[in-house]
């Protein structure tokens, strides 16, 4: 007689076949793969690559990839553009440059993250600071989560300025005063007056903006539609200019970037540097910065009789609409944009948190102390152009800007430049 119908017959038997068939039929439950887009280094996925791994020993079944690629803004707006442009849902969420989700949304390329976080906006809009309501919300949706803040601030040789009994300058002229003072008197080789980036970048576009913010003027109206003062925008090429032809800032500034920026003045090679919040860090860190413990930071000169205006900077979150894992990625970006996440950010890597709260924490202000300084300065911080054709205004602003530092476009032809292309854009 066969074994098989004895076998079959077995106590338990007929069960453990019936659950190993079963096994078979059945898949295992599948691995969910978050895929993250963080940029380049300047945006610390090591430090997201640890919040990632606390997430992931809390959410058994997800598992968190991290991607980078570009070390600039520009260039991460290209790649992100070229990807999802063909549909390509190779990552869930993205870290954005501030000014990038209007373009990203009104091409379909973010979807709205209301509809999966609805406490988030109003917690936003609660403690965030005040410029989130025009960055973050489009036509009223919450479409993307800070990660981190950013500005462009003055940084100032404090030693110097003590030595020689100059007050922090609150005006350009005060700053080229200042400037010409120290550098005559120190006759150090190499020592600069000032430190900008005017090289074709995104910092540039700042660059442009700040004096031209500082007369109280806006690229765009209330409707989106080009407001450009002509007067004063040649006002803000003139400064430049001018402070060029005085030998404060360098005749290459033209090919001056963010990075030069912070290795002039983190070598002692300039009294005042325009940079953005992160530098901070590297001046009081980095082991061969010769400024350790001389640096002082104040809001952004203005012109006479204007207003202090400074660039607004920083990252933000998004969804990708392509993003097969909508409910899920909601969720992880909720985790990262939450007040422990920014503040485990913000200690660790020096950078400024987007939540007023954190202004006062007191773990903060034990590694930001300059955080009092720089609060005023942000509440004012204005954004670059917020439009769908960001990509294009910028090309326009830092291109031509470049152009006239380099002196192969006077200030008029500058500004005759930015006129025609701004018109032909955003009519």
């Amino acid at each position: 007689m066969s074994m098989l119908p004895r076998l079959w017959s077995a106590p338990g038997i007929k069960t453990m076949l019936l659950a190993s068939l079963l096994a078979l039929a059945l898949p295992a439950h599948a691995e969910t793969v978050l895929r993250v887009f963080i940029g380049g280094a300047a945006q610390r996925p090591d430090l997201f690559r640890t919040l990632a791994d606390r997430y992931e020993a809390s959410h058994p079944g997800i598992r968190i990839e991290i991607g980078s690629g570009a070390a600039t803004s520009e260039l991460q707006r290209k790649y992100l553009s070229v990807l999802l442009n063909a549909h390509d849902d190779s990552f869930d969420a993205l870290m954005l440059d501030i000014v990038n989700p209007h373009q990203f949304a009104a091409a379909g390329w973010i979807a709205p993250l209301e509809p999966y976080l609805p406490a988030e906006k109003h917690r936003l809009l609660e403690d965030g600071l005040p410029i989130y309501q025009h960055t973050n919300l489009i036509k009223g949706q919450l479409y993307t989560l800070p990660a981190v803040t950013d500005a462009m601030f003055m940084y100032y040789r404090k030693d110097l300025l003590a030595k020689h009994g100059i007050a922090a300058p609150q005006t350009w002229q005060q700053l080229a005063a200042a400037a010409r003072t120290i550098t005559q008197a120190e006759q150090q080789a190499g020592l600069q007056g000032l430190s900008i980036q005017g090289a074709p970048i995104e910092g540039t576009v700042c660059s442009f903006l700040i004096p031209y913010w500082s007369q109280g003027k806006d690229i765009l109206d209330s409707n989106g539609k080009l407001a450009l003062d002509r007067p004063a925008a040649l006002k803000a090429l003139q400064l430049w200019q001018g402070l060029q032809q005085q030998n404060i800032i360098p005749r290459h500034v033209a090919e001056v970037k963010t990075a030069d920026t912070v290795n002039t003045f983190k070598a002692g090679n300039a009294v005042f540097a325009i940079n953005w919040g992160f530098a901070w860090g590297v001046f009081q860190n980095d082991k061969d910065s010769r400024v350790k413990g001389k640096v002082g930071m104040v809001r952004m000169p203005a012109l006479a009789d204007g207003q202090h205006a400074t660039c607004l900077g920083g990252w933000q979150w998004a969804m990708s609409n392509y993003s097969r894992h909508k409910a899920q990625t909601a969720d992880f970006l909720r985790y990262l944009a939450s007040p422990e996440s920014i503040r485990y950010i913000t200690v660790q890597g020096a950078l400024l948190p987007p939540y007023l709260s954190l202004y006062n924490d007191q773990e903060v202000l034990a590694v930001m102390p300059w955080l009092q300084e720089a609060k005023p300065a942000l509440l004012a911080a204005k954004s670059r152009p917020l439009t769908p054709r960001y990509a294009q205004v910028s090309d326009v602003l830092r291109i031509s800007t470049s152009a006239v530092l380099a002196g192969s476009l006077s200030s008029d032809e500058g500004l005759e430049d930015i006129s025609r292309r701004l018109q032909r854009i955003l009519r």
